[in-house]
């Protein structure tokens, strides 16, 4: 099983996209809200050097914003 990470806010579109995808598809994931949570705030900052959301971390791999096809390749999704 993967270990998948979206750092997302609430009003965030292609987080929710994200969010979406990933749960017709049946995978787990683990989501911070960035809005509210400083700390993952600050993790997501160091991962990728930027602010922008969505940010989808699967198993090391950083994904910045939401690419379906890419999102698909990464998680196993057909």
């Amino acid at each position: 099983m993967k270990n998948i990470t979206i750092y997302s806010t609430p009003t965030c579109t292609y987080c929710n996209h994200a969010k979406d995808f990933l749960k017709k598809g049946g995978v787990a994931y683990t989501e911070y809200n960035v809005a509210s949570d400083l700390e993952k705030r600050k993790e997501m900052i160091e991962k990728t050097g930027q602010m922008g959301v969505p940010v989808i971390d699967v198993d090391g791999q950083v994904m910045i914003g939401f690419d379906k096809e890419t999102l698909a390749s990464l998680v196993g999704i057909k």
